[in-house]
């Protein structure tokens, strides 16, 4: 940027006034589209932008949103967040500032003091995986959504995966395609006091059990696991669930990982997906899901709709007091080969 273009330079290239290059820089209305043609090819000429102080003290935006984060843009999964919100901004040509706090409340406090300081529009507070959060402090008097995390008070706006809705219609997917007797390898809480559980846990449980329920099927607790996640413990449960008097012929897994590990463990036993058990994961991670073969045929977790969504309602709300809505997207069946 050169500090010594000035406006009347920008007008001079231009041909217009200085008052029409005023209008085109505060987007006012009332100029004509050749006139703003002209003006706008004489700022990037010129490669004029105005500063920080002079947009302020004209009282119009920074054209700035924040993005801040504990691990999502490490995640490559859940990075659709950050695009979502980006799209949505470049569409309102704004720019959007991203900091990856990894977890670090120092970095986190220092991000939202930047944040003032370029005075954003707004903020979005995005978590790696569905859960409540405790806000960095200094976010009071800035504009903030959540996106995959939400306030125990509920106090702020959020966007969230609608956890039932996935369970349910997982479990749907595998009874339409006649299956009865599903096993379900959900996730498992590492704080067994917590009550109710993450909303991944406890979500899609319940969808599941309501799945069962309206196509009277009954709920049978030996077809449920629950799993930390590892290999060796995905693996194991399993071959459990095969190992029953009556195993299922259908498994749906807490996610796409336990989804891999429940692919080898059929495979060992030399079943084959789907023609022996069907097997449906959940958050549809491309190099899992589409990787393994057959490829899994999944749930999609709506990282990618829930940054458009947080970005959309700050946009529609600018200048505006932001209503507490909680706001649950649906995460829809992505078909493969699996069921």
């Amino acid at each position: 940027m050169s500090a010594k273009v000035t406006i009347k330079e920008i007008a001079r290239r231009a041909g217009v006034g200085t008052t029409t290059v005023s209008r085109v820089l505060n987007d006012h209305p009332y100029v004509s589209a050749e006139k703003r043609q002209r003006v706008e090819a004489a700022i990037a000429a010129l490669d004029y932008r105005p500063s920080q102080t002079a947009r302020h003290l004209r009282g119009s935006s920074s054209g700035l949103l924040g993005f801040l984060t504990d691990d999502v843009a490490t995640t490559p999964y859940a990075v659709d967040i950050i695009r979502g919100a980006q799209d949505v901004a470049w569409a309102h040509k704004m720019v959007l500032l991203v900091t990856d706090s990894g977890g670090d409340e120092r970095v986190a406090e220092a991000a939202v003091a930047v944040f003032h300081e370029r005075e954003v529009e707004g903020i979005i507070f995005a978590a790696m995986y569905h859960r409540p959060v405790t806000l960095p402090r200094g976010l009071s008097g800035l504009p903030t959504v959540l996106a995959n995390c939400y306030l125990e008070d509920r106090s702020a706006p959020a966007v969230v995966p609608d956890e039932f809705d996935g369970g349910y219609h997982a479990a749907c997917a595998a009874i339409q395609a006649g299956h009865s007797r599903i096993g379900f390898i959900n996730l498992w809480e590492e704080d067994e006091s917590k009550t109710p559980p993450y909303p991944a846990i406890y979500g899609r449980l319940q969808g599941y059990k309501k799945a069962l329920a309206d196509h009277d099927l009954p709920f049978i607790e030996e077809l449920l696991r629950f799993t930390n996640q590892t290999p060796r413990e995905n693996y194991r449960h399993t071959r459990e669930l095969m190992a029953l008097p009556e195993p299922p012929s259908a498994i749906f897994c807490g996610n796409d990982k336990v989804a891999m590990n429940c692919y080898s463990a059929l495979a060992e036993l030399g079943l084959r997906v789907p023609a022996d058990v069907a097997v449906i994961g959940f958050d549809n991670i491309a190099h899992i899901s589409e990787g393994l073969l057959p490829p899994l045929t999944t749930m999609q977790l709506p990282h990618y709709e829930m940054g458009r969504w947080a970005a959309r309602y700050l946009m529609q709300n600018r200048g505006c007091a932001l209503k507490p809505v909680q706001v649950a997207l649906p995460c829809p069946l992505v078909r493969r080969g699996s069921v």
